[in-house]
């Protein structure tokens, strides 16, 4: 039963076209997120049906973006951002084109 389980399992693409970005919110605080399709998930954060932190922010516009060619790389990414101080991702903002791609 068990090995039917992990064959049904969805398989998430581990390589292609990953983005990490930062959402500035109404309020003018910082999401951010990784997605493998950005325009949609800027959509969906923009429609209420996005993370739960944005939902009562909207509308929402994206500030950053960042390309990676591996998951893990965009995940990586994200986990490091989520860790910097609002004055370090200001930075981040300011000192980086958008749509860059590593």
């Amino acid at each position: 039963m068990a090995e039917k389980l992990k064959k049904a399992k969805y398989k998430f693409p581990r390589k292609g076209d990953f983005h990490v970005y930062i959402l500035e919110c109404s309020d003018g605080t910082y999401y951010t997120g990784y997605t493998p399709d950005l325009k949609r998930r800027v959509e969906l954060h923009n429609k209420g049906r996005g993370a739960k932190y944005t939902r009562t922010r909207r509308p929402v516009q994206l500030i950053w973006n960042k390309g990676y060619r591996y998951f893990k790389n965009a995940f990586l990414e994200e986990k490091r951002i989520k860790g910097l101080t609002r004055r370090q991702k200001e930075k981040l903002v300011k000192g980086s084109k958008k749509n860059e791609r590593y």
